[in-house]
């Protein structure tokens, strides 16, 4: 029998137990840190090998792989920094949890570069530059490089930094800056750029006025009514089955530029079709969600959860559409340079190229996205279900309608544009709608009414509880600065980069 330890030996095992736990602890955590690293370096390693196998000579084979990584590179920073517009008002909603966000968008962003990603491709590849001022492979390819690297390495210190900054105009910004130093100003493109700045111009303001439109419609046919589940019965589903119906007809349009036999009436046809099919199921489903629901406004939170998650799906397929061209753009410049597979005959990108961005910018959000998903879903405006399903189809509506005219916008400008809308709209309903007033008064208790006549001008958006002054501004405006700072920057510091980064380049190209 051993004897009883005394009190003044030091507990040995005690203490290298201790000492293993916190060694396995750090492991662990410092494992969990490695492991977006990780599958991030075996991406790009899968990538070279893949561009290996596909270029025709050795003298191609060091371009094309060299291009292919920094273009999975800029894709995975597409999608840490992106895509967060997306599925960051579902997220600040609350309709839909973190991780099913990131498997909506990673399934979405796919398929939105690999059906519908040709047509802004074709705008970032050949449209900013002149061809006629550029026409030497060798200048094309050392343009391309130095704009997905510069594009890239601004878009990975943003999202480090966490602002929400505009891809698009990374690259642009990008090739502008590469195209002056490589070949001169005047192989600028300077008519095409103006369309481009237009564009970033009109669509935040296009996308706020969309948002803003949505919203007055719902708060006027559902939300101030005598029996909100009722009216929401009527209207959810009508407003589903038409997204629905757009979006088929929007897919189907894009699909007959690859096969000529779909026509244009074809797709409004299916759209129609599709779109009355699908109103008479989600009827349905509306009805059996809104059993025991109570005629109060946290209903409608349950009942705009099943349209958020269709707008955001949506969205995110035309994210993918239009902002994969930033990624694969250039590279499809280069392919086409170095002669191995021509992409001039379809004004598509080969499919593996595709296939580059696609993947990379769902692997990037997957590793990296969150972050900025929480900034953009909850720190600018308090956001629900129905306010988020406003932003996301405002956002999508308008990324749709720029990707069939092949214009390169910016997905952060257009989502953060209708975030700021419906904040601002809500602060104007508030304190302006008669309709809101008159609702808050015939609803409330005699005993209520001095109190809500002085304070029905400013509350917290939440219209089934009484008005709180302290709710005076809705909208963080601190973040409208911020942001807009970052954009103004992005262009000429994306610009400068790539001017350096093309010097270095044609020293040893």
């Amino acid at each position: 029998m051993s004897e009883p330890q005394s009190p003044f030996e030091k507990p040995t095992l005690d203490k290298d137990l201790e000492r293993f736990s916190f060694i396995e602890a750090s492991t662990h955590f410092v494992m969990q840190k490695a492991v977006a690293p990780g599958i991030a370096a075996i991406f790009l390693a899968l990538t070279a090998v893949i561009a290996s196998l596909l270029a025709s000579t050795a003298d191609t084979m060091l371009v094309i792989i060299a291009a292919s990584v920094i273009a999975a590179y800029m894709a995975m920073n597409i999608g840490a920094n992106d895509v967060a517009n997306n599925v960051g008002a579902a997220v600040g909603a609350k309709a839909i949890t973190l991780v099913g966000a990131l498997a909506i968008a990673f399934v979405f962003e796919i398929l939105g570069a690999l059906l519908a990603g040709g047509q802004v491709v074709q705008t970032i590849k050949s449209d900013i530059i002149h061809s006629h001022a550029v026409s030497e492979p060798g200048v094309v390819i050392e343009i391309m490089l130095a704009a997905l690297l510069s594009a890239a390495i601004w878009i990975n210190a943003a999202t480090w930094l966490n602002a929400p900054v505009s891809t698009t105009h990374s690259i642009v910004g990008s090739i502008m800056g590469a195209a002056a130093v490589a070949a001169g100003v005047a192989s600028v493109n300077w008519f095409v750029m103006a369309q481009i700045a237009l564009s970033w111009i009109l669509s935040p303001l296009l996308g706020a006025a969309i948002a803003v439109g949505f919203l007055w419609f719902i708060k006027a046919t559902i939300i101030y009514t005598d029996d909100k589940v009722a009216a929401a019965r009527r209207w959810v589903p009508i407003l589903l089955a038409a997204m629905v119906g757009s979006f088929s007809t929007y897919l189907l349009i894009v699909l007959g530029r690859r096969f000529p036999g779909i026509e244009l009436y074809h797709a409004l046809a299916a759209g129609l079709g599709l779109g009355s099919t699908s109103y008479l199921w989600l009827r349905a489903v509306v009805a059996r969600q809104s059993i025991g629901l109570e005629n109060r406004n946290q209903s409608l939170r349950v009942l705009f959860r099943l349209p958020l998650v269709g707008a955001a799906a949506a969205l995110s397929f035309a994210h993918g559409a239009n902002d994969v061209a930033n990624a694969i753009g250039p590279l499809a410049a280069i392919v086409e340079a170095t002669g191995i597979q021509s992409v001039a005959r379809n004004l598509d990108a080969p499919l593996w190229v595709t296939a580059i961005g696609g993947i990379g910018i769902s692997i990037g959000l997957a590793l990296y996205g969150p972050r900025l998903i929480r900034v953009v879903g909850s720190q600018i405006t308090k956001l629900n279900p129905v306010r988020a399903y406003c932003v996301a189809m405002a956002a999508a509506t308008t990324v749709i309608a720029a990707s069939t005219l092949g214009l390169p916008v910016s997905s952060t400008h257009v989502a953060i544009g209708s975030v700021f809308g419906v904040g601002l709209f809500r602060e104007w309903y508030t304190a302006r709608s008669a309709r809101r007033r008159d609702y808050i008064l015939a609803r409330a208790a005699p005993h209520e009414l001095p109190g809500l006549l002085a304070a029905t001008d400013h509350d917290d958006g939440d219209e089934d509880r009484a008005p709180d002054r302290s709710y005076r501004y809705l909208v963080r405006r601190s973040y409208l600065s911020s942001i807009l700072a970052a954009w103004l920057v992005t262009v000429p510091a994306s610009g400068l980069l790539a001017a350096f980064i093309a010097l270095f380049l044609s020293t040893i190209i």
